[in-house]
């Protein structure tokens, strides 16, 4: 956020105190999404996601024009590639939340207000989610596109927002306890593509890897591989939608470590300075 919130908040101040929280995390989530959307961030980052997508797409609907991808296939591997860059793009705006507060010297304006620390978070958290619901809607056209002749489509969409919203909480709930312990946005950042290059290499492997168990564990593991692994179980193999469960145990745990990692430390991980406060 580059400005401080506006002076909507002095009349939080008048309230109770429940409702000052209850409406606090609102006002730092319209705050967000204005900074995000008006200073033209999002739609930039939304812009280049849809070229990166149109890519693929026209990539993949060739190849399936000449029999190299079964309709299926071309259907997941675009379902993929935007639940994974939507996803992404997610996590690097919650890394600049805290530490660009921080760098930028407007994160001070944002404590003195009648918001609580953990407010200031799901106002955060929010305000970056909307990123990925964005990413989302961008690439419902195009998986309509390979989808519809396949009888897919539907099943394609709600596969993309149910398992991309779970990975895209989890991650960015990371991504804001990194920003939360940085005092630079440099140092934010470049943890944060350490996390990007451990959980998304798996996914750049080829198809012919020996699948020993040790490899399916690590898989099992990374929320970000077992999430698409149970895309593909759907997408591909056709299996019921509860054959596969046990792919979502490692998002679904990532989302509760996570998100109650920032519950639990959150009044003392929204700092002037990066670190937790001690008591």
């Amino acid at each position: 956020m580059t400005a401080p919130i506006e002076p909507v908040d002095a009349g939080l101040r008048q309230g109770p105190g429940a409702t000052e929280h209850t409406v606090g995390w609102l006002v730092v989530a319209a705050q967000e999404c204005r900074d995000l959307w008006l200073s033209g961030r999002g739609p930039v980052l939304l812009l280049l996601f849809s070229g990166l997508l149109s890519a693929v797409t026209y990539l993949t609907a060739s190849n399936r024009a000449v029999n190299f991808l079964e309709q299926r296939e071309a259907v997941n591997l675009v379902v993929q590639f935007a639940v994974a860059v939507g996803v992404l793009v997610t996590l690097v705006v919650c890394a600049d939340s805290l530490s660009g507060e921080r760098e930028r010297r407007t994160l001070e304006s944002l404590l003195v207000t009648p918001v609580s620390r953990r407010g200031i978070l799901a106002g955060k958290l929010t305000a970056a989610l909307s990123l990925w619901f964005g990413a989302f809607v961008v690439s419902t056209p195009y998986v309509w596109v390979l989808a519809r002749g396949v009888g897919i489509l539907t099943q394609a969409l709600i596969l993309a927002l149910l398992v991309g919203t779970v990975v895209a909480v989890g991650l960015a709930s990371i991504g804001l306890l990194i920003s939360a312990a940085s005092n630079s946005n440099k140092v934010s950042l470049a943890g944060s593509a350490v996390l990007l290059l451990i959980l998304f290499a798996p996914t750049q492997l080829p198809g012919d890897v020996p699948q020993v168990w040790f490899f399916d564990v690590l898989l099992r593991l990374n929320p970000v591989t077992s999430g698409l692994g149970y895309i593909s179980a759907q997408l591909v193999n056709g299996h019921a939608w509860t054959k596969d469960l046990s792919y979502l145990v490692s998002p679904l745990v990532t989302v509760v470590l996570a998100v109650g990692a920032l519950i639990l430390a959150g009044p003392r991980l929204v700092r002037l300075t990066a670190g937790m406060k001690a008591g």
